[in-house]
């Protein structure tokens, strides 16, 4: 397993050309399916520079409460604040720097995870987390890159977890959120570019024992 170390320098080195325009358009899309209200306690997991952070941010009530950004690359976390500043959404999220997971939330305490281009990093043990974190009702949306189209090399190969399957279609998405113990699971795949990414979105109805 790669360090915790090695896996945040690799991201702080990509921070300074990151492809925002791409992942804020993954973002949008999961955000469409997923449809997050206005209010509600809200996690962003492994963030990046903080696409889907950004985006509900948009939409939120006054007063809602800020919307938890985590990620474990400092420079991830520096680019995110400043896009943040830049469109005056500053008090609108919480930016952490550490480990995605656990996240840093006490058990049964949020409404909704939203995790957009990173869950193939993290594996299985963050669907287990989603659950311990989400209150029952909670939902989690997610997003995976389509099999037959990802060909990671590099350091970033080495990066990419190996016990979760990535999906070849929206039925994978929708049987691996299953066999995670959510139900309602609906899934679809959408092109960026030249790229194939699968969206899907789930509910929490039998949380994990709390810890």
């Amino acid at each position: 397993m790669v360090s915790a170390e090695r896996m945040a320098e690799a991201f702080d080195e990509l921070a300074g050309g990151y492809d925002d325009d791409h992942h804020d358009e993954i973002a949008h899309a999961l955000l469409e399916l997923v449809a997050p209200g206005e209010d509600g306690e809200i996690a962003d997991v492994a963030c990046g520079t903080g696409a889907v952070a950004l985006a509900v941010a948009g939409n939120r009530r006054p007063g809602a409460s800020p919307i938890l950004a985590v990620d474990l690359s400092e420079g991830m976390v520096a680019a995110g604040r400043a896009r943040a500043v830049r469109l005056g959404r500053a008090q609108a999220i919480d930016w952490r720097v550490g480990p995605a997971v656990p996240l840093p939330v006490a058990d049964g305490s949020l409404d909704l995870v939203l995790c957009a281009s990173s869950l193939h990093f993290l594996g299985m043990r963050a669907l287990t987390d989603w659950r311990r974190a989400l209150r029952p009702g909670g939902r989690v949306g997610f997003t995976l890159p389509v099999a037959s189209q990802f060909r990671p090399s590099g350091t970033f190969a080495a990066l990419v977890a190996t016990d979760l399957p990535l999906p070849r279609t929206s039925e994978d998405a929708v049987a691996l959120a299953t066999a995670a113990g959510f139900t309602e699971a609906d899934a679809r795949e959408i092109t960026v570019g030249s790229r194939s990414v699968v969206l899907t979105v789930a509910t929490s109805r039998t949380p994990l024992a709390l810890s």
